[in-house]
C-alpha cells in the first residue's frame, strides 16, 4: 500500500482557488453570459455585423473564463479522489499521475492568479502592438521581425485570435515596423508588461563572419479602444493618404489604393492601415488605433507623468528592458524583475508566459 499525502498542497490549492473566485466574481460572470447569450440569440443580430461579432467575441472570451473555473473545481476534486484510490491500491502509476496533475493544477491556478493582479480601466481591452525596428541596421529590422513572430506565436499557443494591420518592410531583410492586433480577454493588461526596448546580441547573418552585433527593436502595446466618442478626431485635424498595399521588396499585393494612412495634424501621430481589401474598412481600423493613442496622448497631458501605458520608447543603449543573447552563450533576460531562462529559441517561438508573469507581478510591487 502507497502512502502519497498531498494533502497540504490540495489544501493550499482550494485557499488560492477560493481567493481567485472572489476576485473573479462567478455569480457576475454568470450573469454577464446570460446578458450575452440573449443578446446572441437575436434573430436579426447578424444585420450588424460588426456588432454580432463583438457579441459573439465577449461571449465566448466570457464563457471560456467561466470553464476554465468550474473545470479546476473539477479537477481539485478528481485529484483528491485519485490519491486516494492510488494509496489504497498501492499503484504507483496512479500516484505519479496525480503528482502530474498537482503540477499542471498549480500551473493553470498561477496563471489565473496573475490575471487578478490586471484592474487597471483598459486591462480587459484587446491590445494593439506596433514593432519598430531600433538601431542596428539590417539586424534590428530582421529582429523586429523575430519579435513580430514571438508575439503572434504566443498568441496561437493561447488561441487568440490575431489580425497584422500594417507591415513596413525593409528593403534587405525583416521589416521597419509592423502593427497587429491581439484579441484575447486582457490582452492590454497581459501584454503592456511588453513594452519597450528590447535588445539582441549575436552573431550577425548579415556582415562580417565572426563579429558579433547588437541591435535593438521598440515595442508599444497600446488598448485597443471601441466605443465611438471616447476622443472625438475632427475631420480637420486629420489628414487621410490612400496607396496600394505592398510587400517585401515593393512588390504589389494589391491593384487598388486602398491602403490608408492617417495623420492626426495637431499631434503628428501616424498611423497606416493595409490589412483590408477596402479603403473603407483600413481607415475605421486606423481611426480605431489613432483614437488609441490619442487617448494615452491626453492622459499623459492630463497626469503630467510618464507614460504608464504604451511608455516612450527610444529603442537604443541603455534603456532596454530585455536581452535576448545568442552568443557567445544562450540566454535571454527581462532587465526589470531578472527573469531569465538559457532557451532564447523556445522564447522566440512564443514561450513568454514567465517572463510575462513576472513582468505584472513586478508592476504590481511597483504600484503599492
Amino acid at each position: 500500500m502507497l502512502d502519497i499525502d498531498l494533502s497540504e498542497q490540495i489544501a493550499q490549492l482550494r485557499s488560492t482557488f477560493d481567493d481567485i473566485r472572489s476576485v473573479v466574481d462567478v455569480d457576475a460572470l454568470t450573469a454577464e453570459i446570460a446578458r450575452l447569450s440573449e443578446e446572441a440569440g437575436v434573430p436579426d443580430l447578424w444585420d450588424d455585423t460588426a456588432k454580432a461579432q463583438k457579441v459573439t467575441s465577449a461571449l465566448s472570451h466570457r464563457q471560456g473564463e467561466l470553464a476554465k473555473i468550474e473545470s479546476i473545481q473539477s479537477r481539485l476534486d478528481d485529484l483528491e479522489v485519485l490519491v486516494e484510490l492510488a494509496n489504497e491500491a498501492g499503484d504507483e502509476e496512479s500516484a505519479e499521475e496525480a503528482r502530474v496533475e498537482l503540477t499542471a493544477i498549480q500551473k493553470v491556478l498561477g496563471e489565473l492568479e496573475v490575471q487578478t493582479l490586471l484592474n487597471g480601466e483598459f486591462d480587459p481591452r484587446p491590445a494593439v502592438i506596433t514593432i519598430r525596428s531600433g538601431a542596428g541596421g539590417v539586424d534590428a529590422a530582421d529582429f523586429a521581425e523575430m519579435l513580430m513572430r514571438m508575439y503572434l506565436r504566443w498568441a496561437e499557443k493561447h488561441n487568440y485570435s490575431t489580425t497584422v494591420m500594417d507591415t513596413s518592410y525593409a528593403e534587405e531583410a525583416g521589416i521597419k515596423s509592423a502593427t497587429f492586433e491581439i484579441d484575447a480577454p486582457y490582452a492590454f493588461g497581459t501584454l503592456s508588461v511588453e513594452a519597450g526596448t528590447h535588445r539582441l546580441v549575436r552573431m550577425s547573418p548579415f556582415g562580417a563572419a565572426g563579429k558579433r552585433q547588437t541591435s535593438f527593436a521598440a515595442v508599444e502595446v497600446i488598448p485597443l479602444i471601441e466605443e465611438a466618442g471616447v476622443i472625438e478626431i475632427p475631420e480637420s485635424d486629420i489628414r487621410v493618404d490612400v496607396f496600394r498595399s505592398s510587400g517585401p521588396g515593393g512588390q504589389s499585393v494589391n491593384t487598388t489604393d486602398s491602403a490608408v494612412r492617417i495623420t492626426h495634424l495637431p499631434t503628428g501621430t501616424v498611423v497606416s492601415m493595409q490589412n483590408e481589401k477596402s479603403q473603407i474598412q483600413n481607415r475605421a481600423a486606423a481611426l480605431r488605433v489613432l483614437q488609441s493613442r490619442l487617448m494615452i496622448i491626453q492622459r499623459e497631458q492630463e497626469a503630467a507623468q510618464k507614460k504608464e501605458l504604451a511608455g516612450v520608447i527610444t529603442a537604443s543603449w541603455g534603456d532596454q528592458m530585455r536581452s535576448y543573447v545568442l552568443a557567445p552563450y544562450q540566454m535571454v533576460k527581462d532587465l526589470r524583475t531578472d527573469f531569465e531562462v538559457n532557451n532564447p529559441s523556445a522564447v522566440f517561438d512564443g514561450d513568454l508566459d514567465g517572463f510575462i508573469a513576472a513582468g505584472i507581478k513586478w508592476r504590481k510591487r511597483k504600484q503599492d
